[in-house]
């Protein structure tokens, strides 16, 4: 192994704890810096056992999990009765919530999708179920998140160990 092995496989280390830690937490990246955790681990034996194809998987898997995160949230409200504008409103609130924290990221598409569903003259009742759609969808992102994201550790795992 090179010298400076130990201190990739350190940041390893840190990377894909914080990177599996922000995929829970809204206010790091997980995704990205789970890969570039993984990279630095593939890294640290030259690409000897974890080539481009498996980080290019990689790459792919870390992709998938915005795309189930957005797609979550979004059939969370149409599930639960939300109008197309409620599904509006609800990525727009998401995006809106970013800016203002931890809060705003858990809130933002709860409201958004409420104001998107007032703005159609529904009833409050008929939007608060589309807001609690929202939630739901959001749940469901964050464990096929965590599900992804523990994936891409299994399956670094499996090709550099096996």
């Amino acid at each position: 192994m090179p010298d400076y092995s130990i201190i990739l496989w350190i940041l390893c280390a840190i990377c894909t704890v914080t990177g599996l830690s922000g995929l829970l937490l809204p206010l790091i990246p997980g995704a990205p810096v789970l890969f570039l955790g993984l990279l630095f681990g593939a890294w640290a034996d030259n690409f000897h056992y974890v080539g481009v194809w498996t980080l290019m998987v990689l790459v792919v898997m870390t992709g998938l999990t915005y795309l189930v995160e957005f797609a979550a949230s979004i059939l969370g409200v149409k599930k639960f009765g939300g109008s197309r504008r409620a599904m509006a409103g609800a990525a727009i609130g998401g995006i809106v919530g970013l800016f203002l924290g931890i809060p705003g990221i858990l809130l933002g598409p709860l409201f958004g999708a409420v104001i998107g569903e007032l703005s159609l003259q529904r009833s409050l009742d008929e939007a608060s179920r589309a807001g609690f759609g929202t939630v739901v969808g959001l749940a469901i992102g964050v464990a096929g998140k965590l599900a992804i994201g523990i994936a891409m550790v299994g399956l670094f795992l499996l090709v550099r160990f096996l």
